[in-house]
């Protein structure tokens, strides 16, 4: 069956990827046959409405989802393939109650013309009361006028789709994580919409385990854990995470949402040392075993106002006691460990590298990276040749923007052993400064100028 989804008019190279992923995680067969992201009106082929109404149930981008009974690029043309299409279909609704409107993007209409292009679907027959609030069944024309339609004084829309309403998407979770009422949050933590998205794109869903190797406050963690999976967490700045160790905190976040159940563990760490196994890479895994995550999900820091750490020592001829003076105190509470200077593409690649180590065959990875706008300046997007990029969603500021990537894990036997040689052969990353070690800050810093 034909179903157009109704996207919100927001985040739009997010709302495919979104979907799409949906699809994977409640196992159903999609097929998209037309979209832009000009128009957030789309249509998929879908196996039934059961399958219709699971695909959205999640989706924070969706408003809704119709079964299409006729469309085209006149209204008489809609009227000829809804006779076509559907006339054995209009027993089934003769007498129930039922509503009928009008949803026009990008332009509005008068009372009276709703009421004549309402009036001219009278054919279909509907014996049943009509009834504005919660009727049993409720059909939509929508409309998709072009852009400055009123002003340039276009009479009709570029295409109609009559539909009859299936299910509504989640649209109002994101006010129930939102950050203006959470507990604890720092300057950095992601939104709740697109936290929610990004563990939907993730593949988050119960029986998971997903975890951030950014944790900070434990946006992302909670957003995963809001869809049924284990999360885990951890942080080079351990502060973060214990907050006032108090209410304000991030244990404190998930008992806020009723989430402690799906809190697997928090902990600090770098992801440059961390005590998490990482099995080599190589053909002869099972996929499985060795592996610990189905999804790794963060927005790693971008090094704007301070230049990027991690642990270790920047010199150490120089100072060759820290680090036994660190192993005999690092269980001390007050103890603050060394730090080094760390470069922004080498975390991206070490993202990568580790992933590719700990996530499950088809597991996904989902994280933030900014980039300038400008195409000389550009951060290209990492490669690996153990992950495949499943999608690049883009949110556009003003001289800059941030993308989502996501990649699907590839099972060792499918990977190309030459590309991952020649990676290690020629991965090196120069430089001692901030600005030297972060393209990304000089560019900022400089207003991107070219």
């Amino acid at each position: 069956m034909e179903c157009l989804i109704r996207f919100s008019q927001s985040h739009e190279t997010f709302r495919l990827p979104e979907i799409q992923a949906l699809a994977v995680v409640e196992g159903i067969e999609l097929k998209v046959v037309s979209y832009s992201v000009e128009s957030p009106f789309c249509v998929v082929r879908l196996p039934s409405e059961d399958a219709a109404r699971r695909l959205v149930r999640r989706s924070v981008l969706v408003q809704s989802i119709h079964e299409v009974w006729g469309s085209g690029t006149t209204l008489d043309a809609v009227h000829a393939t809804v006779v076509e299409q559907t006339a054995h279909l209009w027993g089934r609704y003769m007498t129930c109650s039922f509503k009928f409107t009008i949803d026009s993007y990008q332009r509005s209409r008068s009372n009276e013309d709703k009421v004549r292009i309402i009036n001219s679907f009278a054919y279909l027959g509907f014996a049943g009361p009509i009834k504005m609030r919660n009727p049993d069944q409720e059909f939509t024309l929508f409309e998709d006028w072009p852009f400055n339609s009123t002003p340039l004084g276009l009479a009709d829309p570029k295409s109609y789709y009559l539909g009859r309403y299936l299910a509504t998407g989640a649209r109002d979770l994101p006010q129930k994580l939102d950050l203006k009422k959470r507990r604890y949050i720092s300057t950095t933590s992601m939104d709740a919409e697109l936290a929610l998205v990004t563990a939907n794109i993730a593949l988050a869903a119960p029986g998971k385990l997903m975890y951030d190797p950014f944790v900070g406050t434990g946006s992302f963690p909670i957003a995963c854990a809001q869809f049924g999976a284990l999360a885990f967490g951890s942080d080079i700045d351990g502060r973060s995470i214990r907050g006032d160790e108090k209410k304000k905190t991030l244990h404190g976040n998930f008992e806020q949402y009723g989430l402690l159940s799906e809190l697997g563990g928090v902990f600090t760490a770098d992801l440059t040392n961390s005590p998490i196994r990482k099995m080599p890479l190589g053909t002869s895994g099972d996929g499985v075993r060795g592996r610990l995550f189905d999804g790794i999900i963060c927005d790693p820091p971008y090094g704007v106002r301070e230049g990027l750490r991690v642990l270790g020592v920047r010199d150490p001829e120089k100072s060759p006691w820290v680090i036994p003076k660190g192993i005999e105190m690092y269980k001390q509470p007050d103890f603050i460990p060394p730090k080094k200077p760390y470069g922004f593409l080498a975390m991206l690649d070490d993202i990568l590298q580790f992933s590719a180590q700990t996530l499950v065959d088809n597991g996904r990875l989902s994280f933030w990276i900014p980039t300038a706008n400008d195409e000389d300046q550009e951060i290209e997007v990492p490669t690996h040749p153990y992950l495949e990029i499943v999608a690049v969603c883009t949110q556009v500021f003003s001289k800059w923007s941030r993308r989502l990537i996501t990649y699907r894990r590839i099972p060792d036997a499918e990977v190309d052993q030459e590309a991952m040689k020649a990676r290690v052969e020629n991965t090196t990353f120069l430089g001692r400064t901030a600005d030297e070690l972060n393209p990304f800050r000089r560019a900022y810093f400089t207003g991107f100028e070219a």
